[in-house]
């Protein structure tokens, strides 16, 4: 299907304003990793008693995921004992069924979420005014089921009152959500405008041979139909861009709009785009709904599908919709029964596990180097290269990632440390109201901080989304093939970042689409010559401690109750990726005064011998100039010790260490 990359004066907006975290499914033409992570013995067992049941009554359209999970859930049925069994050639089956991965997911969890209920009350509190627009917008994509069965019967907005007595709505992003949109608005509409099948239809991505249709006409009433849209990045689109309206300071709609969030458009403006690659494109299905190869029984319940391979269906998307937000689903899992969930502590476990591996496997890659070094200064440039196939971070906009760079002397001892953290969780040096965006950092109390930063009509920086007029920063790492010059790039901005910063989302000639950035540091070394360790880390919040503080000013029921939880849980941010590195390029130390000698120098044979080890010598270790260590020697009593430096034409850097310092000498292979 052909996508539309409308203007952001073209996207469709409903009337009222809108607020949401968003709505996410994927798929994969195959270069993504499939990670998977089954369910153990234990989990299963615990499965059985897991949470809340689940909805299984229904609407004028749509049923809750109870009634799809009898077949689409776990199989208490011997001899299988799985749902939705994967078989594999041995006979043997792993659990993979949509109904345990997708309950402990945020979009399971989506109309529950105690963030987004504070952050609805928020902005309802500072526009009273408006909360039937706020309600009904905020609840079309975190309540769809709920919200569109009132919109598609006419009976008028959606309330967060009636969400809250409505078992369809708090099903959040349920089954039907996703399998009833229809395929002819597949990636054309947005901001919260979802296009259902009223006709008692669901669209999954398998043709119709072979196909056991029988159970879901029956029981549940709806009769399965291949949907290839439901394969596509548009099915997320209706959410993953999202426009709202500009209201002043006195609650007035100025008539702006903002992109609250864009995360569809980024990836149309991006090599991941199918409609640009369609052999080596990845929808957003491919990195947030892993695939496995087996095929695999589509229900539960029935021998025959299981034991007859013509049944069985591959590739299979395990439904575990994992995207970054490990730490809602840790304070979901700790508020499990005040907040109602149907999930287990244990199905938590898993899309925890699964959020975290996304985050630290398939997010970043991250390089560390020394440009130039001297007794006074030391550059060091720190690369990120986003994998994602949108910005990171992407989607609601309290998102964001930091750089932390530690630099240590031999002994170990701090020498510069930019961007880490304090027992608030919140990143120190963080400037009073927002850190600007750094391309070169020569100070501790300057942090590299990727995130968007709200602007209302005056500038000023702002958390209340219906406020928001423009970016003040943008800085959120560019997806591969990213350009500014795309048709969709009015709604994927990038601001605050200064013409001046040349390697931003561009290649060392000048192209964009770099999908990089490079922050460069200035270490003063006050004179120190010696051996430094330097240790890049990368950092994820999802829920910062400066995006509440304007939240957290208002007492409502949703956000004291919000308040409580966030306080009690742990807001350690995720370490996304790290990297350390060994430099000894300045000075060589005269080892005579030691006693040791080290020879020959250059090294013809690729041995190198040190003797005249005493007991001073506390050990002694061979490093490539990369800071890669080569070998490492313990002092045994022995006063010589012999190794192999095989690699021709390449300089290596011996260090000798004592309890007092460490003493640096080169030698050359030739």
């Amino acid at each position: 299907m052909k996508h539309s990359y409308p203007l952001a004066s073209k996207v469709l907006i409903l009337t009222g304003l809108a607020l949401t975290v968003g709505v996410f499914v994927a798929w994969t033409n195959g270069r993504v990793p499939s990670a998977h992570a089954y369910h153990t013995a234990e989990e299963l067992e615990e499965f059985r008693g897991a949470g809340i049941d689940l909805p299984t009554g229904g609407n004028t359209y749509f049923k809750g995921s109870g009634a799809c999970g009898g077949c689409h859930g776990l199989d208490l049925l011997a001899p299988y004992a799985n749902a939705i069994p994967s078989a594999t050639p041995g006979g043997d089956s792993i659990d993979v069924n949509p109904t345990d991965m997708w309950r402990s997911s945020m979009m399971g969890n989506s109309a529950k979420d105690p963030f987004w209920r504070a952050k609805v009350s928020h902005e309802v509190a500072v526009n009273p005014g408006h909360q039937a627009g706020l309600e009904d917008k905020c609840t079309s994509c975190h309540a769809p089921m709920g919200r569109y069965d009132k919109f598609l019967t006419g009976a008028g907005p959606y309330s967060m009152a009636e969400l809250h007595q409505d078992p369809m709505g708090q099903d959040g992003v349920s089954c039907l959500a996703c399998h009833m949109q229809s395929p002819d608005s597949s990636g054309l509409l947005f901001s919260g405008v979802l296009k259902y099948d009223t006709n008692d239809v669901v669209y999954g991505p398998y043709d119709a041979e072979n196909l056991f249709a029988a159970p879901m006409s029956n029981f549940v009433g709806y009769e399965p139909m291949f949907g290839g849209h439901i394969l596509q990045a548009g099915v997320c689109a209706g959410c993953h861009t999202l426009i709202t309206e500009t209201a002043d300071l006195e609650g007035n709609l100025t008539g702006d709009k903002f992109v609250e969030q864009a995360t569809y458009h980024e990836w149309v403006n991006s090599a991941f785009n199918t409609d640009v690659d369609p052999e080596s494109g990845i929808t957003c299905q491919g990195c947030h709904m892993p695939r496995i190869q087996q095929g695999v029984a589509l229900s539960s319940g029935y021998d025959f599908l299981v034991l007859q391979p013509q049944f069985h269906r591959s590739p299979y998307g395990q439904h575990q919709l994992v995207g970054g937000n490990s730490f809602m689903l840790k304070l979901l899992k700790q508020n499990i029964s005040t907040l109602g969930l149907t999930a287990s502590e244990a199905q938590f476990d898993s899309s925890i596990t699964w959020t975290e591996r996304m985050l630290q496997q398939h997010t970043l890659l991250l390089d560390a180097t020394v440009v130039d070094r001297t007794a006074d200064l030391a550059s060091i440039d720190v690369k990120l290269t986003n994998l994602a196939g949108h910005k990171f971070p992407s989607g609601y906009p309290a998102r964001r990632a930091f750089v932390e760079l530690h630099v240590q002397d031999a002994m170990g001892n701090t020498l510069f440390r930019s961007g880490n953290w304090d027992p608030t969780y919140e990143v120190v040096g963080h400037d009073e109201e927002w850190e600007p965006h750094h391309d070169v950092i020569t100070s501790p109390d300057q942090a590299q901080i990727y995130e968007m930063v709200l602007g209302d009509v005056n500038d000023n920086k702002t958390t209340v989304l219906e406020r928001a007029k423009t970016a003040l920063k943008d800085n959120r790492l560019a997806p591969l093939g990213f350009t500014t010059t795309h048709p969709s790039y009015d709604t994927t901005l990038i601001a605050g970042v200064p013409p001046t910063d040349v390697d931003f989302n561009r290649y060392a000639n000048g192209t964009e689409g770099s999908g990089t950035d490079i922050v460069h540091y200035q270490v003063p070394m006050n004179g120190y010559v010696g051996l430094i360790t330097i240790t890049a880390k990368v950092w994820y919040q999802s829920a910062p401690p400066r995006w509440m503080e304007e939240m957290f000013a208002f007492n409502t029921p949703e956000i004291d109750a919000f308040r409580t939880m966030y306080e009690e849980a742990d807001g350690t941010p995720v370490l996304v990726k790290e990297v350390q590195i060994t430099d000894l390029t300045v000075a060589v130390d005269d080892l005579h005064e030691l006693g040791v000698r080290i020879f020959p120098n250059p090294v013809r044979d690729g041995q190198l011998r040190i003797d005249g080890i005493s007991e001073r010598i506390a050990g002694i270790e061979v490093f490539d100039l990369k800071g890669a260590a080569v070998a490492r020697f313990v002092p045994n009593g022995r006063q010589t010790w012999q190794v192999n430096l095989p690699q021709r034409g390449a300089t290596y850097v011996v260090v000798v260490r004592t309890a007092q310092r460490s003493f640096i000498e080169r030698v050359v292979v030739l």
